[in-house]
Formats: structure tokens, sequence, C-alpha cells
């Protein structure tokens, strides 16, 4: 019989949100047995508490949006992909404003804290969700697709496409989570050039920098319409010229874009609010369809 787990002790990771640019402190929790995930945003008065499910997913536009009412905590994939990957079933997680902190754009710094405070066992039996037959969503406008097929293991096969002279296809695979700390952690999200003037205006990505994302450019542009980007973004000028990926860091991996997919459709599943056996292919995934997905399996828990 497995047992439920929770961190040994606390830790707290401080830096800018990603789309506020405020600066934000979460700090991770231990958390009694059948607690579950929770966020609790304790600089409003009266520290309310969000439940980490599916059904409080209310907007997947870069990021995964969790809230109660008028309460919001955004940009929590990263983090819950993390406690996910290390088997951890409970954890109550403070923040001090409307999202995590981005950190490097990955997942590694979380990993990191939960292997110093470490974890420990519960007197409570861990149940995993274990389905018979194959599950499975799709999106005809994206062409994304996710699919369940059961297993006695969680494994997870992504499949990216986009249509970019720098990034086309890619794919990425963990075939067991003691793979995720060395092989997917430390992969960062990323984002298009052409992407960005439409997000910035939308008063998002206010914290995005060279340091906690990877930038990929691709349709090339005229200087002067490149240095106003750039002044945006707060990063310095570039040769409009050199088409690529732009990034202080250089790719870890030539498929990082891929693993982060991988990355995220973890901390989206985090969201199912138990652990699943079965191996994941996903096509063209995102955080809506990952949520979408999410939700379906809370279906299936609710019908067995």
């Amino acid at each position: 019989m497995y047992k439920q787990k929770t961190l040994k002790d606390s830790f707290t990771l401080s830096g800018k949100g990603l789309h506020t640019g405020l600066s934000l402190t979460a700090t991770f929790k231990p958390a009694p047995a059948g607690h579950g995930y929770k966020i609790q945003r304790i600089d409003l008065t009266d520290k309310p508490i969000i439940d980490v499910l599916a059904e409080n997913v209310h907007e997947t536009v870069r990021g995964t949006v969790v809230s109660v009412g008028d309460v919001k905590v955004s940009t929590v994939e990263h983090g819950m992909s993390a406690l996910y990957a290390a088997g951890i079933d409970n954890c109550l997680i403070e923040v001090d404003g409307p999202e995590f902190p981005i950190l490097d754009g990955s997942a590694i710094r979380y990993v990191e804290k939960i292997n110093e405070v470490g974890t420990v066992e519960l007197d409570a039996e861990r149940k995993f969700l274990e389905l018979k037959s194959k599950v499975e969503v799709h999106d005809d406008t994206t062409g994304s697709s996710i699919i369940l097929l059961p297993d006695d293991v969680f494994s997870v096969t992504v499949l990216v496409s986009f249509q970019s002279s720098v990034l086309y296809n890619q794919y990425a695979t963990l075939s067991d989570l003691s793979e995720y700390q060395t092989e997917i952690a430390s992969s960062r999200t990323f984002v298009f050039v052409r992407e960005l003037e439409t997000l910035l205006a939308a008063g998002l990505i206010k914290g995005g920098d060279l340091d906690n994302a990877i930038v990929i450019y691709e349709k090339e542009m005229t200087q002067e319409s490149f240095d106003k980007l750039t002044d945006l973004m707060k990063v310095p000028r570039m040769d409009a010229t050199k088409r690529g990926y732009l990034m202080h860091r250089p790719l870890t991996w030539p498929n990082e874009p891929a693993r982060h997919k991988l990355l995220d459709i973890i901390g989206d599943l985090a969201f199912v609010g138990m652990p699943i056996k079965g191996h994941i292919i996903a096509t063209r995934p995102g955080h809506t369809i990952n949520n979408k997905f999410a939700r379906l399996l809370r279906e299936k828990i609710k019908n067995q």
C-alpha cells in the first residue's frame, strides 16, 4: 500500500510575477492527509483559500489561473508540476499576491527546495486514478488532442508543431517521474516575438525578460519595430536581421520547448486531485486543452 506524502518542512521562494511584474513570495507548507493542494492568498483581508482542482481553473491564456469568486492566482503550473512529480499529495501554498513568482521560467527551483526540505509519509493510503479504457479529448480548431491509455505507471509523450521556421516539430517523453528532475524540470517557458505585442497590449508579461523565458524570433522585422519591442520588454536592443532563439542562457536541450510543454501538462494534471496511472499522449497541448482533459478525468473520478 502506497502512503500519502507531504513536505517535511516549509520552504519559500520569491521573485517577480511573469504577468504582473510584482514582487511575490510563495511559501509551500506541509499539510495533513486528505488535504490535497490548496493555495491561500495571505495578502487579502480574509486570506481566502482556493482548492487546486480542475473546476476552479477559469482562465488559461498564457498560464493556468485558479480562482474562486474574484480571488485569483495565476501562473501556478510550474509549482504544481514540481509537487506532482515529487509524489507530494498534500500541500498548503501561501502567496502574497495574484501570481506565483516566475523564477527562471522552469520548475527547477521548486524541485531543489523540495529536495532540500524533504518529504514525509502520512498515515493514509494513497489512491490512484486507474482507468480500464482509453480516454481522450480533441480540439478540432487547434488540432490539439490528449489521450490517456491504461498503464501500471504514469508516463507522458508530447508532440508539438508550430508554423515556424525556427521551431517546427518536436517531441519529448517522460517514461517515469523519477526522470523529472534531470530531464524536465529545467525546461523554460517560451514565447514567439509575434505574440509579444498582443500580450503586452493585454497587460500581460510585465515581468517577462530573457532570464525567465525563451523568446523565439522567426519573422524578420524592421530594426525600428524590433527596437520598440525590445524597449517594451526592457531588454537590450539587438540586431533585427538575426533570427532564432533570444535568451541569456543557451538551450538546455534542442527540444527544450517540447519538454516545457510536458512540464506544463504535469502541472495541469495536478488539478485532477489524485495521482494518475496511465500513459498520456499529448499532441499540440496547451493549458486550455490540458484543463479540459483534467476536468474530464475529474468526472471519471466522480463516476467511480
